[in-house]
């Protein structure tokens, strides 16, 4: 996993920007009721995302949590007095404290199936009864766009995927979660180039590729050889889910 603490400078810049998180919390709060008071944004990261659910809805009181200190201090700069530095398997918060709780591109990076279960266990827990869960899924899958890019990317080892919607519907289910909607948005921005593929490869941005190694490189060679080096091919789709706390 990548150092977020030292990405956090650079992080907006090579993540789409205002216009990617601007799609972001559209999509999102196109989930959440008008009558929600309060919202907690887990994994907040630099909290852009975050202000601009604050921004868009006056009369939303909302929250952001990170477990990276670098990540924390951007979004409290953003939103001051309302950013925690927190686990997200161990909130610090009481039991029904929040209308609303995001996980917007969380899943995905957490080690295993026990901690996805512990992060939606916990945003469950502090969702009040009647509140929403909203939450990215199948997001590696959402970069696959079908682009030569993607062609070399294919011999790469995969895991699975944290994230699968199915898996996130039946966890959600086993903490009392009802589905109630879903929504789709672009990562703009996102469409990936040859160029900065071959370059995130080689610093490691690719968790199942350690730079360095005999596969690596090949791919990284055979991304270097492609066409039109610095055109982005598409922008990913990403999905979100939404469950109703019973």
């Amino acid at each position: 996993m990548l150092d977020y603490d030292k990405e956090a400078e650079s992080y907006d810049a090579t993540r789409g920007g205002e216009p990617r998180a601007a799609a972001a919390a559209g999509a999102v709060l196109g989930l959440i009721p008008q009558n929600a008071g309060r919202l907690l944004d887990v994994a907040c990261g630099t909290g852009m995302v975050t202000r601009l659910l604050a921004a868009a809805r006056p009369g939303l009181r909302v929250t952001g949590a990170d477990l990276s200190l670098g990540m924390a201090r951007r979004a409290a700069a953003r939103l001051p007095g309302a950013v925690v530095l927190a686990d997200s398997r161990r909130l610090p918060f009481g039991d029904g404290t929040f209308d609303a709780v995001t996980t917007v591109w969380l899943l995905h990076l957490v080690d295993g199936p026990e901690d996805v279960r512990a992060v939606m266990s916990e945003c469950a827990r502090v969702l009040r009864p009647g509140g929403v869960y909203v939450t990215t899924v199948d997001k590696a899958a959402a970069h696959d766009v079908g682009s030569d890019i993607d062609a070399v990317l294919a011999p790469r080892p995969r895991r699975p995927a944290r994230d699968d919607a199915a898996a996130v519907a039946e966890h959600a289910a086993a903490y009392g979660l009802v589905p109630v909607g879903q929504s789709r948005f672009p990562g703009v921005d996102q469409g990936r180039s040859p160029r900065r593929t071959a370059a995130d490869l080689r610093r490691g941005w690719f968790t199942t590729l350690p730079p360095g190694t005999p596969l690596s490189e090949r791919i990284a060679a055979e991304l270097n050889a492609l066409p039109d080096q610095d055109r982005p091919r598409p922008d990913p789709v990403f999905t979100l889910r939404a469950f109703r706390k019973d």
